[in-house]
C-alpha cells in the first residue's frame, strides 16, 4: 500500500523546481506517479489546457519587478475580473451571502463597470422556511436573538446555483456563503467557480488569521479531540 500523502508537513517542498524528484520517500510526486500522469492527461483537452494555461498567467502577472525586488501587484478582486476576461467571459454570475449584501453591490457595480453582464442572486432566495429541512426551533438563528416563534428562512445554495445555470452564466463567484452552503452550490452550479469571500464571522472573512493565531490567541484550535466527539 502506498504511503500516506502529507504534502503540508513536508520540509523540503522542492516540487516547484527542476529538483522535483528529490522530495521524502512518501512525496506523491514519487509515490502516485502514475496517477499524476493520469491527472495531467486531462489538460490535454482543449477547454481545459486554455482555463489552466490562463490561470497560470494570470497568477505570474500578479507580480512585478521593482528595485527593491518582486512585489505584488493585483487585489483578489481584480484578478478574478483579470482572468474572466482572459477567458471571454461575458456574463458572471455572483452568488452571495445576504449578510454581505452591501459589499454584493459594490462587488456588482464593479463588474458593470468592467464591462460584465451580472446575474446576482442572494442565498435567501425564495423564501423556504427551515423547517422544511428538519430544523427546530431552537436551532435557528432568530430564535437565539428574539425569541421562539419568528420566521426564518433557509439558505438555499441549490436554488442559487440553478437560478444561475438559468441564467446561462458563465463563470460564477462566491461572496461570502457559510460553510456547507458553499460546497452545495459547487455541486450543484454548472459553470467553473471562483471564492473571492470565504465566510468569516470572527476574523472579518479572513479565514487565514485562524491560523496565524492558532499559537497565541486562538490556541484552542490545536486542542486535541476524537474524531467522533459532539460539538
Amino acid at each position: 500500500m502506498d504511503e500516506k500523502v502529507e504534502c503540508a508537513t513536508c520540509n523540503r517542498v522542492v516540487c516547484y523546481s527542476e529538483h522535483y524528484l528529490e522530495g521524502p520517500d512518501n512525496c506523491p510526486t514519487k509515490t502516485r506517479a502514475g496517477l499524476i500522469s493520469q491527472a495531467v492527461r486531462q489538460y490535454d483537452a482543449p477547454e481545459v489546457k486554455e482555463f489552466a494555461r490562463q490561470a497560470s498567467i494570470q497568477e505570474a502577472e500578479c507580480y512585478m519587478n521593482m528595485p527593491e525586488g518582486s512585489v505584488t501587484r493585483n487585489p483578489r478582486v481584480e484578478e478574478v475580473i483579470q482572468f474572466a476576461k482572459k477567458m471571454g467571459y461575458q456574463k458572471l454570475g455572483v452568488a452571495f451571502c445576504v449578510g454581505l449584501r452591501d459589499e454584493a453591490r459594490m462587488l456588482n457595480t464593479i463588474l458593470e463597470n468592467r464591462g460584465f453582464e451580472v446575474t446576482s442572486v442572494c442565498c435567501k432566495v425564495g423564501g423556504t422556511p427551515k423547517e422544511s429541512i428538519g430544523i427546530r426551533e431552537e436551532e435557528k438563528i432568530v430564535t437565539r436573538f428574539r425569541g421562539p416563534g419568528h420566521y426564518e428562512s433557509m439558505c438555499s445554495p441549490i436554488a442559487q446555483a440553478e437560478i444561475l445555470n438559468d441564467a446561462g452564466v458563465e463563470f460564477n463567484i462566491l461572496l461570502g456563503l457559510c460553510v456547507g452552503h458553499d460546497s452545495l452550490f459547487i455541486r450543484y452550479a454548472r459553470a467553473p467557480i471562483t471564492v473571492l469571500v470565504a465566510k468569516d464571522r470572527v476574523f472579518g472573512h479572513n479565514p487565514v488569521a485562524g491560523l496565524y493565531q492558532a499559537h497565541a490567541y486562538y490556541r484552542r484550535l490545536l486542542r486535541q479531540e476524537p474524531l467522533d466527539q459532539r460539538l
